[in-house]
């Protein structure tokens, strides 16, 4: 009977022994916007202009749509756990925006 697979934790690339304990993780970012343009109302001619803009641009299409949803999963050792606990956790006082 095999043992189980080798990790990598994907945040430093450290090899995770099998007797370790690592986090497996799931993220999704997802784009959001409430209002396109307050002044403009969002009519469908509106809407096909910004849609002709996009495709014409020099962008490449899979870096736009990553813009809108992005999505990751793997597993992390115990070090970059802190790291992301850190980085994700609401801030503490009165602390602005990054």
């Amino acid at each position: 009977m095999a043992g189980p697979s080798p990790k990598t934790c994907v945040a430093c690339g450290r090899h995770i022994a099998p007797s370790e304990v690592y986090y497996r993780f799931t993220l999704v970012l997802q784009g959001e916007q409430d209002v396109l343009d307050a002044s403009g109302g969002g009519t469908g001619d509106e809407l096909a202009s910004i849609l002709q803009q996009l495709e014409a641009g020099p962008q490449d299409p899979r870096e736009l749509e990553e813009q809108v949803h992005w999505e990751r999963t793997g597993v992390i050792c115990p070090a970059c756990r802190s790291v992301v606990m850190r980085t994700l956790a609401p801030p503490s006082g009165s602390a602005g925006p990054h």
